[in-house]
């Protein structure tokens, strides 16, 4: 068990994150390994944890999870979460019956931050950026609006100036907040609001946003439905051409075991599903009722409402995501997963949302000073920071004020981690422990006369998934068959049946979820028997061994007896 605690009043740097990852390698060596998957295109070393309780079998040999964080930049509580979710498994081992099972038998992958460069800029920089250091897609920094910290309070907020063409003006219930325009009003004070920053190459009347000289975004990186930037924003130059997501993705190749995952990402306060490109009817119908069953688990122990990409969770214009890596582990490997958005600070301040991405485009004044209200009885006023004169270099007399969208909106108040990471942490023990378990139920000797025995091994699945985990994997053929293995030693020779033969997958109990009536189930297909007949002497020992790419490595011996 480990004695060290976990640190909630900030968000790790990256240096915090490998030392805590090493003391917790050093307090807990057999249920925890550290391996360096790759290099971020800064040159850091890219960590990942796999916990297993190494005295109990190989971490491949078992069924295995994925956790990761931070695919983003600024989105720093998936970090947060994956990390405690490290420290909590630990630190509750041989204590917590539910995570002694789990860490006997299962193997968990958790790769705290993916974004290490992005991540270690936006936290000890004003800086916000989507995912990678590298200029992209401009290798030189564009015309135009930059975002900038330049009155100098560490902080990059927005500007409001005075404009006749203003789509803004003060609200008369509290002067912070600024609300639209009416379509047909004239004669007031109106403002144009723009990022906090400086303009490059101004010619003194028009003002344009420049692109990011960082535009990249790992979750546009995969090869599900790859786009160029032409059409996908912050794609990259082809599928995985970036080192961090060429990394995930080769771990991912080279450990087939993996049955599930949770992709944590910020904000908005709910769970996502795939597909982002296509409608459900695009998936196998098991498929479809087994993820939102397994969402609904989600949503008991969260709170967060578990809604699917492309029908609830679209871009302006029905733009659709392409490249993500939800869509990419579940089109590929059939794995269920979700991509998890934690926190929502609307939602902590009391406001109902009917729709998560037109809210932000365009809500009601009252959703305004709800949040205010949050903000000064809650925050101490620290989350939304006043409006004051500056004199702009370029732009003359604006105001500077906002959001402390660091602290409030892409991440939440430290003082509410605890509370989310328990919460988190807890969905992803559940996800993970209704991955398949193969394991031998029992085995029958029979002595046939003289030198004559027939065997009998009868396998399960203990899981709740089927052994190959979903009819997408089945359908994308990413799953081998049940691969079952005699050992026979010296002077043991085989009469009938194979020493070596593929067996169909196993049913888990998912297969009679949704059987309310017990006529409509098949019970039983969990289960399954090989039988044998050898030819040998009594006291010799014969190993059975079957490997389930993803429900494990089982084995048992059979003495010949009498």
């Amino acid at each position: 068990m480990t004695e060290l605690g976990f640190d909630f009043s900030h968000y790790y740097t990256y240096q915090e994150v490998v030392d805590f990852l090493h003391q917790m390698r050093e307090n807990n060596p057999h249920l925890i390994e550290l391996k360096v998957i790759g290099k971020s295109y800064g040159g850091l070393d890219i960590f990942l944890a796999t916990l297993t309780n190494q005295n109990t079998g190989k971490a491949q040999e078992k069924p295995g999870y994925w956790i990761d964080g931070n695919i983003h930049a600024i989105e720093v509580t998936g970090s947060a979460v994956a990390l405690y979710t490290i420290y909590y498994l630990l630190n509750n081992y041989a204590t917590e019956p539910r995570i002694t099972h789990l860490l006997d038998n299962y193997t968990i992958y958790i790769l705290p931050r993916i974004a290490v460069d992005g991540a270690e800029k936006y936290l000890t920089t004003p800086q916000i950026l989507r995912s990678s250091i590298r200029h992209y897609p401009y290798p030189e920094e564009r015309d135009g609006l930059h975002w900038e910290d330049i009155n100098g309070d560490g902080l990059i907020l927005q500007m409001r100036l005075k404009d006749n063409c203003g789509a803004w003006k003060i609200s008369s219930e509290d002067p912070r907040i600024m609300v639209p325009r009416e379509p047909d009003e004239f004669g007031g004070t109106y403002y144009s609001i723009l990022p906090e920053g400086i303009i490059k190459n101004y010619d003194g009347y028009d003002i344009k946003v420049a692109p990011s000289k960082e535009g990249m975004d790992f979750n546009r990186n995969y090869p599900h439905e790859w786009q160029p930037e032409g059409k996908q924003k912050g794609a990259g130059d082809f599928p995985l051409s970036e080192p961090e997501t060429r990394a995930v993705a080769e771990f991912w190749r080279e450990h087939p075991n993996i049955n599930g995952f949770i992709n944590y990402h910020t904000f908005s306060g709910v769970i996502l599903r795939s597909y982002c490109t296509y409608p459900d009817e695009h998936l196998p119908v098991k498929d479809l009722e087994i993820y939102k069953l397994i969402g609904e688990k989600g949503t008991e122990i969260t709170g967060y409402e578990c809604v699917s990409i492309y029908h609830n969770f679209s871009y302006p214009n029905r733009e659709k995501i392409s490249g993500g890596m939800i869509d990419y582990c579940y089109d590929r490997f059939g794995w269920f997963g979700f991509a998890i958005e934690l926190w929502d600070a609307p939602t902590a301040a009391g406001v109902k949302k009917d729709d998560y991405i037109k809210w932000l485009q365009r809500h009601p004044v009252a959703d305004d000073l709800k949040m205010m209200q949050w903000n000064d009885e809650k925050l101490g006023g620290r989350g939304f920071i006043n409006w004051e004169i500056f004199e702009h270099p370029q732009l003359g007399t604006v105001e500077i004020g906002g959001w402390n969208l660091k602290e409030v909106w892409y991440n939440p108040p430290v003082e509410y981690l605890p509370k989310l990471c328990e919460e988190q942490c807890q969905f992803a023990i559940a996800h993970a422990l209704m991955s398949p378990r193969l394991a031998v139920s029992q085995t029958v000797v029979e002595h046939q006369g003289g030198d004559l025995y027939h065997l009998l091994v009868q396998f399960e699945n203990q899981g709740f998934l089927p052994t190959n985990t979903s009819e997408k994997a089945l359908e994308q053929k990413s799953v081998k068959p049940i691969e079952v293995m005699l050992d026979l030693p010296d002077g043991v020779t085989l009469v009938s049946g194979k020493q070596k033969q593929e067996i169909e997958h196993l049913h888990g109990r998912s297969s009679e979820a949704f059987n309310f009536f017990s006529f409509f189930a098949q019970p039983g297909s969990y289960r399954c028997h090989l039988e044998w007949v050898v030819k040998g002497v009594a006291g010799c020992e014969i190993e059975v061994m079957a490997k389930a790419e993803r429900a494990g490595v089982v084995k048992t011996v059979i003495t010949l007896s009498e």
